[in-house]
């Protein structure tokens, strides 16, 4: 499966961005989702995921109330709905699909090529 990351962004504290992640190739509905990020100099960390329905989430403690993770499998999309943001979110953002729910981004089998999302004033 492809996939392709947009919607990243410079946005001030305190505002919103929505990623999405369009996907081609094999059966979307198939696959777990996921979404990880990285900062310079920083490892490639767990943000979201969702499992092949979307009837279960799952998020990093550290955004908790403030990202929602959501799919639409009409539309081979996966979205995440970032809200509050600060200024520790800036990061390169990620989407990945595998088989199933993981939290290490080494067990993604697929990957975005990535959008940059910058939380400054």
């Amino acid at each position: 499966v492809q996939l392709q990351a947009s919607g990243g962004g410079l946005v001030q504290p305190g505002g919103s961005l929505r990623l999405s992640c369009a996907a081609s190739g094999r059966t979307f509905s198939n696959y777990a989702l996921g979404w990880f990020r990285q900062a310079p100099g920083k490892e490639r960390e767990f943000v979201a995921a969702t499992t092949w329905s979307g009837g279960s989430t799952y998020y990093t403690d550290s955004v908790k109330g403030r990202f929602t993770i959501s799919r639409d499998n009409a539309k081979n999309t996966v979205y995440l709905q970032m809200s509050s943001l600060k200024p520790e979110d800036t990061a390169v953002y990620y989407c990945a699909a595998g088989t199933k729910v993981w939290t290490i981004a080494t067990m993604y089998p697929y990957w975005g090529q990535g959008t940059q999302v910058t939380v400054s004033s």
